[in-house]
């Protein structure tokens, strides 16, 4: 049997039968973005396959490592500010997609596949969409809580004008019906219905204006892009829960050293040396910020993947005694 299942397979070899079983991507440091799109793009490839990086003109094989770096430094490309793709608001530390962005819609499509391929690869991007994005990728409807999340401020100031109970909206407010964004330096004025501009903003029509003004911040302004990056996500998996998918993409928050303790492998030291016992109680008392720089060292990312810490890999190793000079030994 054996020797058939050998003979089997040289013959399909021969013949060019046999695939990766990888989805193998060859990509220049130089031209990230544009080799990753080239290859991920093809209607040919099988994005559901474990994937594997290689780096034109470096040696090396893929176990992760080279994965979790194209990932790092693809996220660091297509979400710079300087490549205009998407807009971050300082005051929620969140980023959404740019109304006014000069990128076609492809490159939209490739973030989708992006954060698809690390939800089906177990790997958390340092993306920070606010739960918007994904209430949206479901089909689920947004609303001002979203905007709020987003754009505390505007959201603060819709808010208001929807509590104001007097007479008076059209003197205090001052607004009319129109959107208003930042293109380039220069604040570009939308109507959100015919003649806008000639409409104010009245008690008994506000509602209708923060509607509108949320709908079109959140769908009608940016439905090129978005359409774009739901078709590249969902051409690799489907989703569950906003919360959920925004938890596979980001990882956890909850930090239990404990966990990670009960989790770890030795060599070269057993979990009952002092040494080791030093290590974990230190760590314990470690602020939320020193044990995220801790997880950070360890393994690349400081949160917890979706699938928990027990799926984490960890391991202390005794790498023996260095010698500097005569008779002084390091461990």
């Amino acid at each position: 049997m054996a020797e058939r299942f050998k003979e089997a397979f040289f013959r399909t070899a021969i013949h060019g039968l046999v695939t990766d079983p990888f989805l193998s991507l060859h990509v220049r440091r130089s031209a990230l973005i544009e080799d990753s799109l080239n290859q991920l793009q093809s209607r040919h490839i099988d994005l559901k396959k474990k994937l594997r990086i290689e780096f034109f003109n470096e040696d090396g094989v893929d176990a992760g490592g080279l994965t979790k770096e194209w990932f790092l430094l693809l996220v660091r490309d297509l979400f710079d500010p300087q490549y205009g793709m998407f807009t971050f608001d300082e005051d929620s530390a969140l980023c959404w997609f740019n109304t006014v962005s000069f990128e076609n819609n492809e490159e939209y499509r490739l973030v989708g596949i992006v954060i698809g391929l690390a939800i089906y690869n177990s790997t958390i991007l340092d993306v920070h969409f606010p739960l918007a994005c994904y209430k949206k990728l479901l089909g689920h409807p947004v609303d001002l809580e979203d905007l709020k999340s987003l754009r505390p401020v505007l959201g603060r100031g819709l808010q208001q004008l929807l509590d104001y109970d007097a007479d008076d909206v059209e003197a205090v407010f001052c607004r009319d019906f129109v959107a208003e964004y930042d293109a380039w330096g220069e604040i570009v004025r939308v109507p959100l219905v015919p003649n806008g501009h000639q409409i104010p903003v009245t008690k008994d029509n506000k509602k209708e204006f923060v509607d509108r003004y949320v709908n079109w911040l959140l769908n009608e302004s940016i439905e090129k892009q978005f359409n774009a990056f739901k078709e590249g996500f969902y051409h690799v998996c489907g989703g569950n829960a906003p919360e959920e998918i925004e938890m596979m993409v980001r990882g956890g928050t909850e930090l239990d050293i404990r966990s990670l303790e009960s989790v770890t492998e030795y060599e070269g030291f057993n979990a009952s040396e002092p040494i080791i016992r030093q290590f974990w109680e230190v760590a314990n008392e470690y602020s939320t910020d020193m044990k995220r720089k801790l997880l950070l060292f360890i393994t690349g990312t400081d949160r917890i993947p979706a699938t928990g810490i027990q799926n984490m890999a960890f391991k202390i190793s005794y790498l023996g005694e260095v010698r500097f000079n005569e008779g002084v030994d390091v461990p």
